[in-house]
């Protein structure tokens, strides 16, 4: 078995489950592949307002890629290439989501495990959850665009203190640095998550899909940044039946119910 990815919708959430099991949830090249069309998947299906990626079990988030297909698929450079190419698409489809994605992490958090976690918005974790990155001990170059990624959220001090120690580190740890935003117990992970999911639910999805939209470019180099899209996004909330809705809300003090239009 090559693993498998599972894609579940509840309501207004949809979640996509790596389901590894063997393997520690170990991302396979047929679970890259999965983690992109489940991704575009939930991306166009415009009942669901926020996305959550998991592991399968209680014992892993995703003990890295797949370390028994390196062989046949990651032999030299030009392997890796087209290797790269797979993984690029997945982290495309997960980062290009509009919705936002929160990762759920207990137990190992591993590599190319947590290269998928930093493409969440939002991270949770589990007093259990352990994390690494270990390339410098498999002697793999690891991607400059997913070093970036990682400097930009936990700084530079601590992205070398992870590469270059290539150890494992715990949650709270992980918590101090910036890595995750929230740690609780492992019992409580799923109630965690599943109480931030219905937060999100709750709020209108124009404004959050602005809101990322703009947090994604001032996350560029300024000579890259371009405000155009986030400018017509802001304008259409204002548009919306939804702003009418919210202000509607607000003066008659109920809650709202936003439909995302």
């Amino acid at each position: 078995m090559s693993g498998q990815v599972h894609l579940e919708r509840d309501g207004h959430v949809g979640r996509i489950i790596l389901d590894h099991p063997e393997r520690h949830n170990a991302i396979s090249a047929q679970m890259w592949d999965g983690i992109t069309a489940a991704a575009t998947e939930l991306e166009n299906d415009h009942e669901i307002r926020v996305v959550v990626i998991r592991g399968a079990g209680e014992r892993a988030f995703a003990a890295g890629a797949d370390i028994s297909q390196f062989g046949a698929q990651r032999s030299d450079a030009n392997g890796n290439r087209s290797y790269d190419d797979t993984t690029s698409r997945a982290h495309a489809a997960l980062l290009g989501l509009s919705k936002p994605l929160i990762a759920a992490i207990g137990g190992y958090c591993i590599g190319g495990g947590l290269a998928v976690a930093l493409t969440a918005d939002l991270r949770v974790a589990a007093e259990d959850a352990q994390f690494t990155i270990p390339a410098a001990r498999l002697g793999l170059g690891y991607g400059a665009a997913g070093i970036g990624t990682l400097m930009r959220l936990v700084g530079p001090s601590a992205a070398k203190r992870i590469f270059f120690l290539a150890d494992r580190f715990g949650a709270q740890e992980a918590l101090q640095m910036g890595l995750v935003n929230l740690v609780v117990p492992k019992a409580h992970l799923e109630a965690s998550v599943d109480e931030w999911t219905e937060l999100i639910g709750q709020n209108a999805p124009l404004t959050i899909a602005a809101a990322k939209a703009a947090l994604t470019q001032w996350q560029k180099p300024e000579s890259q940044r371009d405000f155009t899209e986030v400018e017509a996004m802001i304008r259409a909330c204002f548009d919306s039946e939804d702003y009418q809705e919210g202000v509607d809300a607000f003066m008659n003090k109920r809650p709202p119910e936003f439909k995302g239009r």
